[in-house]
């Protein structure tokens, strides 16, 4: 079953000297072709629980497919590109598997929780966590805690007091809110809004907020 929507979104990145970036979870993975002087190879990242260093060298290019959350990637489909990289978006196209109804229950995960989820596809919980493991997608709670704290980080340029923010994202309280976001994205939020870099990074096409969709605090 297949969901609407875009199933990737390209990107580039062209390195003419050595550079150290931070990927943000956004529970998305990636397919990535890199190209360098030394080779070049294919690979599929996974989706991130913290935040991510990478070390990319220079003269360095970056091809990435970032692949909508909770989209299945079949057998092959790393050879097939490596093989014709100039066809990964046709390739990716024909043979990344959105599921419908996990689709559905992922942003529902975000808004009602698991059990909320749950209901909403008619199963239990236990069964919603059935279906996910099946599919070879990380739990049910992984999604609901990285929604809510993705939610929270991008009301942070807002300048609503932290407290506020805390409450409007599901927080208990405020230090409940800088646990998350440490654990998350490596840094408070005091500490986030003054890193516009990395909330730029947080803010990319993701959890909540891949093209189509809309994010909110409430």
């Amino acid at each position: 079953m297949l969901a609407s929507g875009r199933r990737y979104l390209q990107w580039r990145d062209d390195l003419p000297a050595p550079r150290r970036v931070e990927v943000a979870p956004d529970g998305c993975r990636d397919v990535v072709v890199v190209e360098s002087a030394g080779g070049g190879f294919v690979t599929l990242t996974q989706w991130d629980a913290g935040l991510r260093v990478v070390e990319l060298a220079k003269g360095t290019r970056v091809t990435g497919y970032r692949l909508r959350p909770g989209a299945q990637v079949a057998p092959g489909v790393l050879a097939r590109i490596e093989a014709e990289p100039l066809r990964a978006g046709e390739i990716i196209d024909g043979d990344v598997v959105v599921d419908r109804e996990l689709d559905e229950a992922i942003g529902a995960l975000g808004s009602r929780g698991v059990a909320g989820a749950a209901t909403h596809l008619g199963v239990s919980r236990r069964g919603l966590q059935r279906r996910f493991a099946a599919a070879g997608l990380p739990p049910p709670g992984f999604w609901r805690l990285l929604s809510r704290a993705r939610r929270a980080a991008l009301a942070l340029p807002m300048r609503l007091p932290l407290s506020e923010v805390a409450v409007a994202c599901g927080f208990s309280d405020q230090a409940h809110l800088t646990r998350e976001t440490v654990r998350w994205f490596g840094r408070t939020p005091a500490e986030l809004r003054r890193s516009p870099s990395v909330l730029g990074v947080i803010a990319q096409p993701g959890l909540g907020n891949w093209i189509g969709e809309q994010i909110s605090t409430r």
